[in-house]
C-alpha cells in the first residue's frame, strides 16, 4: 500500500468509509501485516491547508484569534485554512491570507509542506511567508464561524518568543513562525 492511507508493508484487506464531511472523511481500513496478522487503521482523510506567516513591511506578524471548537478555547495563530477541491496551495493561501486578515501579498514564498498528525490523519500542510502586504478593499471576508476572529500585529521577534515560551501552542504557527525567522536570517 502506498498513497492513499498505509505503507509498503501492509496490505488492504478492507475500507469502509464511516463519514464524509465538510472537513473530514472518517475511513476504517482492515489491513494485513507482513506476518499475516490482521490490523485496523482509523484514518481522518483532510484536503490539506494553507498557513500563512503575513509579515508586515515595519516587520511585524499578523495573528489571528479564533474559537477552535474542539478545544472550547480561543487560540492566537497564523492565518490558515483548507483547500478547496483541486485549489493549489499558493491559491488557497492568498485567499485565506485576504479572508482572514483583510491584507494580500505582494510575495508568497513556499517554507516547508508538514504533516499535521501523521498518526491518523493524512492532511498536509502548506506553509508560507507572505511579504509586502497591502489591504484589500472591503477588509476581511471571514465565513460565519470566524466573524469573532480578532486580528494581532506583532513585532516578529515577540511571536516567536511566545511561541518558543509555549504560549502560542499551535503546531503550525510554531513551525511557521521558527521557519520564516530561519529564511529571514539567511536573507540577511
Amino acid at each position: 500500500m502506498s498513497g492513499e492511507g498505509g505503507g509498503g508493508e501492509l496490505r488492504l484487506v478492507s475500507r469502509e468509509v464511516l463519514y464524509t464531511g465538510r472537513v473530514i472523511d472518517l475511513v476504517v481500513d482492515r489491513v494485513e501485516y507482513p506476518s499475516g496478522a490482521g490490523g485496523v487503521r482509523e484514518i481522518a482523510r483532510h484536503p490539506g491547508g494553507a498557513v500563512i506567516v503575513p509579515l508586515l513591511d515595519d516587520g511585524r506578524v499578523l495573528l489571528v484569534n479564533q474559537l477552535r471548537y474542539p478545544l472550547a478555547a480561543r487560540v492566537t495563530e497564523l492565518p490558515a485554512g483548507k483547500l478547496s477541491p483541486g485549489e493549489e496551495p499558493s491559491a488557497a493561501a492568498r485567499r485565506e491570507l485576504a479572508e482572514e486578515t483583510g491584507y494580500a501579498a505582494g510575495t508568497l514564498d513556499h517554507l516547508v509542506t508538514v504533516y499535521s498528525t501523521p498518526g491518523f490523519c493524512d492532511e498536509r500542510l502548506h506553509i508560507f511567508l507572505a511579504r509586502g502586504l497591502r489591504p484589500v478593499p472591503g477588509g476581511p471576508r471571514r465565513e460565519e464561524g470566524e466573524l469573532t476572529m480578532t486580528v494581532e500585529a506583532v513585532p516578529f521577534a515577540e511571536a516567536v518568543g511566545r511561541a518558543l515560551r509555549g504560549d502560542l501552542p499551535d503546531a503550525k504557527t510554531i513551525v511557521g513562525l521558527l521557519l520564516a525567522r530561519e529564511r529571514m536570517e539567511k536573507e540577511r
